[in-house]
């Protein structure tokens, strides 16, 4: 294991479900991504991969998969989504490290990271693992947040703000919360294992007077109508980009799903506390909850 690891972004003990989306005036930014994911989410599939699952606020648009893996480093948040969705064996509740992701690789053919690349300090590492455990041909749909979007570049224009949003540097505009530029995350695709089929620019009128004064189906139906134009250029604040896992790659082998973050041997599914027969180490199943974080 390497000796450095990137900084993780944890949401234990927060009260962001609640805060920012059930009373955050968010209904807007929820419906529209809705209708991406609509657009771009096959019509049936066996095994789903949530990264970054939250409270499980998207988990039920995924109900075309056999069976969802919701994984999210915040224990808390999990509980609340096992709150929301239940105990039903479709549902895999797994708090974890999206660096050291705790599957056997070639698992998913299916997987989703929605608001979560902006806390990747280390976005190359992050999608290194999500396409690992791809299976060959398997579906990964990407959010980002965008810093060459409209506003950030008129602001640039005016000199009201120092960074430029036409780098491919990311920017981190608070502590591991990071914009990046269209062209950058391509390169990341690319890079790792992921051919891109198509992207959808999201969330065009996220300004609070037009949120406040125009009917929300309304609002909702016109950012719809804009979304193909992610094809062409990305100038909204959200990007969606739909791609494929390529090139080397096989569906996953024997019995276990799980895969031992600290050493990398394969452990069974069971429903209780998991044994680690490589290195010994017990991974915490409470509350129906695998629990495979790394304290360092």
């Amino acid at each position: 294991m390497s000796e450095h690891h990137p900084p993780v972004c944890d949401y234990e003990g927060s009260d962001y479900q609640n805060r920012f989306w059930d009373e955050g005036g968010r209904d807007y930014e929820d419906a529209v991504e809705a209708i991406a994911l609509k657009r771009l989410l096959p019509p049936g599939g066996t095994f789903m991969l949530e990264l970054g699952a939250g409270a499980g606020r998207n988990t039920h648009r995924y109900q075309n998969f056999d069976r969802i893996a919701l994984l999210d480093y915040s224990r808390s948040q999990l509980e609340q989504a096992r709150n929301r969705l239940g105990d039903s064996h479709r549902f895999l509740y797994i708090a974890a490290d999206v660096y050291r992701l705790p599957f056997v690789s070639g698992l998913f053919d299916g997987a989703t990271m929605i608001r979560t690349l902006h806390h990747m300090a280390a976005p190359e590492e992050a999608l290194s693992q999500v396409k690992r455990v791809m299976a060959p041909q398997g579906l990964f749909i990407l959010e980002f947040a965008n810093k060459r979007n409209l506003k950030a570049m008129v602001r640039y224009l005016l000199r009201k703000q120092d960074w430029s949003p036409y780098s491919l540097d990311p920017v981190e505009f608070a502590a591991l919360n990071f914009d990046f530029h269209p062209k950058a995350v391509r390169g990341y695709l690319d890079e790792v294992g992921f051919a891109i089929e198509r992207q959808l620019t999201v969330s065009h009128f996220r300004v609070n007077f037009l949120k406040r004064i125009v009917p929300l189906r309304m609002l909702a139906g016109l950012d719809a109508f804009f979304q193909w134009t992610g094809e062409v250029v990305q100038v909204s604040p959200s990007v969606f980009v739909r791609c494929r896992a390529v090139g080397e790659g096989r569906p996953a082998q024997g019995e276990g799903i799980f895969q031992c973050p600290r050493c990398m041997a394969q452990i069974p599914e069971s429903g209780q506390d998991l044994s680690c027969q490589g290195c010994g180490t017990i991974w915490e199943y409470r509350d129906g909850i695998y629990d495979f974080r790394i304290k360092d």
